[in-house]
């Protein structure tokens, strides 16, 4: 009788077994990319700047009782103090529209790096990546722009009603803006814990165990984070940054789980037709029903 044929074993991603030069190689031609994509990006939020841009961004300024303004009218302007002050402001918001407009691109290359050591099901997950980091990005943008309005209206307020503001464009746009991005980059920080997973970096016991200390240092991260220090905004945002923890939390439990059976029924595929597979030589529950074979009399 011949020999029964064995499996076939999955041929391995070249790219996850290259040496240290062809991965210095790739991580230099993905950068290149990234940098490419993000002037392009930039290229089109130079040109946007005074298309809607500018507008959008000063609206929560704007939007408050004129009173809070050192012109006492509805006229509503920021102040540059210097000449080439215009000029860098503007290629400073920019360069952030441009990162922001081209983060799916850049994204994608972050991604495309990391899964060359992934299995090849596991590679499904980068669009899903990418659009997820893109999402929440803006949902905390949103969020963000939101809390704005109070926030502001909270800090200005604390001054007194003798006192009137006129503040300069790159000081308040550049408060706008770093609450957008920390607000934003916040809500990525829980889909960095899934990606660490599904990576095998970071298991679901590592997670679950850690739980508290997740939950209390996000609070912390938000109270440092938050530029306006209010109570409400910290709140605007550790609220969220809680409830995503825990739903990638249960996330790295689905994969780990599934990672595991994955792994034992694979543990099999190298064993001989007349070798005998491993028994569980672990103890059982004295509740577990036994088949029917063993409790007949």
């Amino acid at each position: 009788m011949s020999e029964a044929p064995r499996r076939r074993r999955r041929k391995r991603d070249p790219q996850a077994t290259m040496p240290l030069v062809g991965h210095l190689t790739e991580l230099r031609n993905r950068i290149a990319k990234a940098l490419l994509a993000l002037a392009l990006g930039t290229a089109v939020g130079f040109l946007w700047y005074d298309h809607g841009l500018l507008t959008f961004l000063t609206e929560p300024y704007c939007e408050l009782p004129s009173s809070f303004r050192f012109q006492g009218d509805e006229e509503c302007r920021l102040v540059v103090l210097d000449v080439f002050g215009g000029v860098l402001l503007r290629l400073k918001i920019g360069l952030i529209a441009g990162a922001v407009l081209s983060a799916p691109f850049w994204l994608y290359q972050l991604w495309a790096f990391i899964t060359p050591g992934l299995r090849r099901h596991e590679r499904r997950y980068t669009v899903a990546f990418v659009a997820s980091a893109t999402a929440l990005f803006a949902a905390g943008a949103f969020l963000a722009w939101l809390t704005l309005r109070k926030g502001l209206e909270l800090l200005l307020s604390l001054a007194g009603d003798e006192v009137a503001f006129q503040l300069t464009a790159p000081d308040y746009l550049g408060f706008v803006i770093s609450l957008l991005v920390a607000f934003g980059l916040s809500l990525e920080l829980p889909l960095i814990a899934v990606a660490l997973n599904l990576v095998g970096i970071l298991s679901y016991a590592v997670l679950a165990k850690s739980r508290r200390w997740i939950f209390f240092l996000t609070i912390v991260f938000a109270a440092f984070v938050t530029p306006t220090q209010d109570p409400f905004t910290m709140l605007a945002m550790a609220g969220p940054m809680i409830l995503l923890f825990e739903v990638a939390i249960q996330i790295a439990r689905f994969v780990d789980r599934r990672r595991a059976r994955r792994e034992a029924a694979e543990s099999f595929h190298d064993l001989g037709d007349d070798v005998a597979s491993p028994l569980d030589a672990s103890p059982s529950s004295l509740d577990e029903p036994h088949d029917s074979a063993s409790t007949r009399g």
